[in-house]
C-alpha cells in the first residue's frame, strides 16, 4: 500500500511538502516558496513525509533521495493512488543514471542540487499546471484499446485478464496523446511536450523511459510501435469507453 492519500487536492493555495534531511535547506526552500504564495510544510525524512501526507491534501512533494533511514527512491516506489501528489526530485545525485531512475519510478521532474531557486519555482509551477490541465481536459471520457481500458479520472489501466495498474502523470499524458492520435507517428519532442511541457529541461531519454514503462504495463500486446529515427505510434485505433 502506498503512502499517498486518496484525498482530493487542496483548492486555492498549492500545498508543498519539502522533504530533506538538511534543516537549513528546508528552511531556505520553504521560505522562498512561501514568498511566492505556496503553503509549505517540511519533513526531515520519509516518516515525516508520511505524517504530512496524513494531515491534509498535498499538491506537490520536493523529495531528496539521500536521507537517513528510508531513501527517496524507496519513497517513490511507495507513492501511488489516483490523487498522488506531483513529485519533483531535488538531489545531489544528478548524473543521467540517477535522473533516469527517478523518472522510471514516477517522478514528474528531477533537479540536481544546487539549483537556481527561480528554476525550481518554474518547475513546480509547470508540474502543477500540467496536472491541472489533465484534470480539466479529460472529462469523463475513457478509452478502450487492444483489450485495455484507460480510466482517465483515476489514471488507471485495466484488462479482463490482468490486474489493473496505476499510471504516473507522465505515463498518463504520453498514453493519452497516443490514444488521441492513433496510428500516427509522434516524435520524441512531441511526446516530451505532452509529458513534461515545452519549456521543461528534460532529455529525450525520459520519453524512452516512459514508453518502456508503458510497454511493461501493457505487456504482452505490442500496442506501442517504435518507428526508427522518427518516434512512436499507437498501433490500434481506440474507441470511447
Amino acid at each position: 500500500m502506498g503512502i499517498a492519500s486518496d484525498q482530493p487536492r487542496a483548492a486555492a493555495t498549492p500545498r508543498v511538502v519539502v522533504v530533506d534531511d538538511d534543516p537549513d535547506l528546508r528552511s531556505l526552500i520553504g521560505g522562498f516558496l512561501r514568498e511566492h504564495h505556496f503553503d509549505v510544510v517540511t519533513a526531515a525524512d520519509a516518516g515525516g513525509l508520511t505524517a504530512r501526507l496524513g494531515e491534509s491534501p498535498v499538491d506537490l512533494i520536493l523529495l531528496d533521495l539521500m536521507m537517513p533511514g528510508e531513501d527517496g527512491l524507496s519513497v517513490l516506489r511507495r507513492i501511488d493512488g489516483p490523487n498522488r501528489p506531483g513529485i519533483i526530485v531535488l538531489s545531489a545525485m544528478g548524473d543521467e543514471h540517477d535522473r533516469i531512475e527517478g523518472l522510471e519510478l514516477g517522478a514528474d521532474d528531477y533537479l540536481a542540487k544546487p539549483c537556481n531557486p527561480r528554476e525550481l519555482l518554474a518547475r513546480i509551477r509547470a508540474v502543477l499546471r500540467r496536472r491541472d490541465e489533465v484534470r480539466l481536459a479529460v472529462g469523463n471520457r475513457d478509452f478502450r484499446f487492444g483489450g485495455w481500458r484507460l480510466d482517465v479520472i483515476a489514471r488507471r489501466l485495466s484488462h479482463a485478464t490482468a490486474p489493473s495498474t496505476q499510471l504516473t502523470d507522465a505515463e498518463f499524458r504520453v498514453l493519452k496523446v497516443l490514444l488521441e492520435t492513433p496510428q500516427t507517428v509522434l516524435s520524441r519532442d512531441q511526446l516530451l511536450d505532452a509529458a513534461h511541457g515545452a519549456s521543461a529541461d528534460i532529455f529525450d531519454r525520459a520519453i524512452d523511459v516512459t514508453i518502456s514503462r508503458l510497454r511493461r504495463k501493457l505487456d504482452p500486446e505490442n500496442l506501442i510501435r517504435t518507428v526508427r529515427n522518427e518516434g512512436y505510434m499507437l498501433a490500434v485505433t481506440p474507441e470511447a469507453a
